[in-house]
């Protein structure tokens, strides 16, 4: 299963390649071997900060394991700047460190790119001093576009995909929700034996594991939904509140797809998915039936249309380009 954390930072590099970046260090590759990783790892980042020059802008995908603060500080002394967009704060997540040990070590970085504005108020509410801004959506670049995702629009027979990771930490409101599902269907892509209690509901559609790029081609339906944690009623748990801060890689997923979103509304995207006219926020799963029911045929071919222009801009690195072009004019 290809991680949707190597995705990002794979299509991040990719338009960084398309604007000019040279890779300073080694290219990237999938190797089971944790001693190799490390020690690969570690030539990587003597190579590049030999070869950093004064004047030079290097870019970091945050976190790096424990060489951050040290690159950041090599750069410094020749004469370097770094920008450093943020793929994750473990602060907040896993609490593996606090949020002024996060907040000091980001500062080492002379440019922030956070995931998003909230993520963005985040830092400068505790106390993050530097220049930042936020990306927006995360891109999403593939040699596919999907042909079905503008069937014929009818709302009163919604399908609506649930993609991802299976686990009993991550997602058991897809329980209750088998148990409760009465006027949509659900297609759920992923391992459903990592969670126990499902109902036999005719509603709901197993589809299995299927490589990112086929889904993008080859998924039917209307909706993708992004939801998190054990309730019906709001994003609870570590996963559904981080949705507060953070980017989900799955929302561009599906947006790629041609699949407009159906989130949580107090997710960090949801002003941005909003704005873009490409989603329907909801507070709870519970009110999703009203307003599928409200939802009209012209309101839904709207929303599509959206979502199209939408994924032909994140397949260019369109949020990453923004971003960086708004540095540079800075600087």
């Amino acid at each position: 299963q290809t991680s949707a954390g190597n995705k990002a930072k794979t299509d991040t590099e990719e338009t960084l390649v398309e604007m000019g970046a040279i890779n300073l260090g080694l290219h990237r590759t999938i190797k089971n071997s944790k001693i190799f990783a490390f020690f690969r790892n570690l030539a990587g980042i003597i190579r590049a900060c030999i070869l950093l020059k004064k004047g030079d802008i290097l870019f970091l995908q945050y976190p790096i394991k424990k060489y951050f603060t040290f690159i950041c500080t090599v750069a410094r002394f020749k004469g370097a700047k770094t920008i450093s967009l943020i793929h994750d704060i473990g602060s907040i997540r896993t609490h593996r460190l606090t949020t002024q040990q996060e907040v000091k070590r980001l500062s080492h970085s002379d440019y922030i790119l956070a995931t998003n504005n909230k993520m963005k108020e985040w830092l400068i509410s505790n106390n993050f001093q530097k220049p930042i801004e936020g990306l927006g959506l995360w891109d999403y670049r593939s040699p596919y576009f999907n042909k079905n995702s503008h069937p014929i629009c009818n709302p009163g027979n919604i399908s609506i995909v649930y993609a991802g990771a299976i686990h009993v930490r991550k997602n058991p409101f897809l329980i209750q929700l088998s148990k409760k599902l009465k006027t949509w269907n659900l297609i759920i892509y992923g391992k459903k034996e990592e969670l126990t209690g499902w109902a036999n509901n005719p509603l709901i559609t197993f589809k299995g594991f299927v490589q990112p790029d086929e889904f993008i081609r080859t998924v039917k339906a209307d909706f993708g939904l992004v939801w998190d944690g054990d309730s019906l009623d709001t994003c609870s748990g570590i996963f559904g509140e981080y949705l507060k801060w953070n980017t989900p890689h799955k929302v561009s997923f599906y947006l790629r797809a041609g699949l407009p979103i159906i989130i949580w509304k107090q997710a960090a995207v949801t002003p941005i998915l909003e704005k873009a006219g490409v989603c329907i926020a909801i507070n709870t799963l519970s009110e999703l039936e009203q307003k599928l029911k409200e939802l009209s045929s012209d309101e839904l071919s709207k929303m599509k249309e959206n979502t199209k222009r939408l994924a032909e801009r994140l397949n260019q690195g369109f949020f990453l380009r923004q971003a960086l072009d708004n540095y540079l004019s800075v600087i």
